[in-house]
């Protein structure tokens, strides 16, 4: 993504902080005059409602739940504003980040990331909420 959507969402990491220390931008700013979209927690499931025992099945079904989800609101991952995660079971990373920027690109959105004990359903191993604005 290149940020299509640049005069209602704007990214940006001030220089006197340190970089992020992940694919996120510390600052967005959405523009006076956007509508704010708030999505239920996506999970990992499949198209037949499935949900894979692997938990990278379960990060790239989630990022694709979310392509789709917005897509029904006319929207595009570059308007996604936040993203908070939340995961049971310690994050890779590497994978994790090749499914995040093929959906968010250079121009990712603010991040937060927390570890939990347990999600709504046992074979649940991570969940991601979204806010946009378009």
């Amino acid at each position: 993504m290149n940020n299509a959507n640049s005069r209602v969402v704007q990214r940006s990491n001030p220089d006197t902080i340190a970089q992020p220390v992940g694919q996120y931008s510390h600052v967005t700013k959405i523009s006076r005059n956007a509508e704010w979209y708030v999505f239920s927690g996506q999970i990992g499931t499949d198209q037949t409602g499935d949900i894979p025992t692997d938990f990278n099945q379960q990060a790239a079904n989630t990022l694709d739940n979310i392509v789709k989800v917005l897509a029904s609101q006319q929207l595009t991952p570059d308007h996604v504003v936040k993203v908070n995660i939340w995961a049971v079971e310690p994050i890779d990373w590497d994978y994790f980040y090749q499914v995040w920027g093929a959906t968010f690109g250079a121009t990712p959105p603010s991040m937060t990331v927390a570890y939990v004990q347990a999600l709504g359903l046992p074979e649940l191993k991570i969940e991601l909420d979204v806010w946009a604005a378009g």
